[in-house]
């Protein structure tokens, strides 16, 4: 059984999620919270697996909550719920710490696919919110600090790399390149060396960062 902590201001959101996964009979919502302070409270006295949380709530943001998260000494991994308009503070959250983000007309196989992929050590964001990140890169650039690349990616890698930013798994990539899935992997462990990443989505907020994809 996955525990989950939901924090969300809208009610019927929160209970629509809850009904979900509880259809599953693989998760149970153990805290619920319709602020940030509440969250945070949730989040230090409630044992679970994951929190999903919001990023627009009164009180404190979803991005304050994961700030305060990052000094706990050992918080549950979290996923953003965003809609359309948040790509920007998607990636904000994901330097703050966030695994992950997903968009809340998602459906249940995959809300219960990103939840256990983030339990399970990996990370997770929407195809359509990278779509709309990449697109409006000019946008959002001038928001990073100035980095530079230590090592050149080669042509494959970025192949590689564009693949990710699309939410592709290992295999998808290597259908898509031809390629056998332990030379993906090989591709992605480069990638992260070279960026200076330990996992995929934050070797996209590099390459993003960086302007190379």
């Amino acid at each position: 059984m996955i525990d989950v902590i939901l924090a969300d201001d809208q009610t019927l959101v929160r209970r629509g999620i809850r009904s979900l996964l509880e259809i599953t009979n693989q998760h149970a919502v153990v805290a619920e919270a319709s602020d940030g302070d509440e969250a945070l409270l949730e989040i230090r006295r409630t044992p679970a697996h994951i929190v999903l949380l919001d990023v627009r709530m009164p009180k404190k943001t979803g991005l304050e909550v994961l700030e305060e998260m990052r000094a706990m000494a050992a918080p549950p991994p979290a996923i953003l719920l965003t809609t359309f308009d948040d790509d920007a503070v998607a990636i904000a959250g994901i330097k703050l710490g966030a695994r992950g983000f997903l968009l809340k007309d998602v459906s249940l196989e995959q809300l219960t696919t990103a939840i256990a992929t983030v339990v399970g050590g990996g990370t997770i964001h929407s195809p359509a919110v990278t779509e709309r990140v990449l697109k409006g890169i000019d946008r959002i650039q001038p928001a990073f600090e100035a980095s530079t690349l230590p090592s050149a990616l080669t042509k494959r890698e970025r192949e590689v790399l564009r693949l990710m930013a699309s939410g592709a798994s290992n295999k998808e990539i290597a259908d898509a390149l031809g390629a056998a899935g332990g030379t993906i992997k090989n591709h992605a462990s480069s990638i992260f060396s070279k960026l200076g990443v330990r996992d995929r989505t934050r070797a996209v907020l590099k390459a993003l960062e960086l302007g190379i994809i």
